[in-house]
């Protein structure tokens, strides 16, 4: 059981482009440790758990279009639909889903930190 003054393990997960490196870099600025997992890159489920054992699951979601735009590589639809498939077991057990198209990192990052506040996640 881990102590009540630990804060807790936070893990960013979602297709490549939503935002995750982002959201990280700007909760450190906040003294809040968060850790990105690869997931959409892995055959594995539930490779997010694995590797973090996390206390609060933040799915960050986009779509292709803007995935795309915001990270310009060239991949198909079908591409993405892949990462969203392997995505699957993560966004089912996300504490806190984030539709980012059309946010500014601002915008994501006080979504993330209401809802830590308030205890949404």
């Amino acid at each position: 059981m881990k102590p009540d003054n630990e804060p807790p393990v936070l893990i960013i997960t979602g297709p490549c482009g939503s935002g995750k490196t982002t959201l990280v870099k700007d909760l450190a600025q906040h003294q809040i440790k968060a850790r990105q997992v690869a997931q959409e890159h892995s055959f594995v489920p539930d490779m997010w758990q694995k590797l973090a054992h996390p206390d609060i699951l933040i799915f960050l979601d986009a779509s292709f279009e803007t995935c795309k735009k915001r990270k310009q590589f060239d991949w198909t639809v079908e591409d993405y639909k892949e990462q969203k498939r392997r995505l699957r077991h993560a966004r089912q057990h996300s504490n806190l889903y984030i539709q980012t198209d059309g946010k500014s990192p601002l915008e994501v990052l006080e979504t993330v930190l209401e809802a830590l506040r308030i205890g949404h996640t």
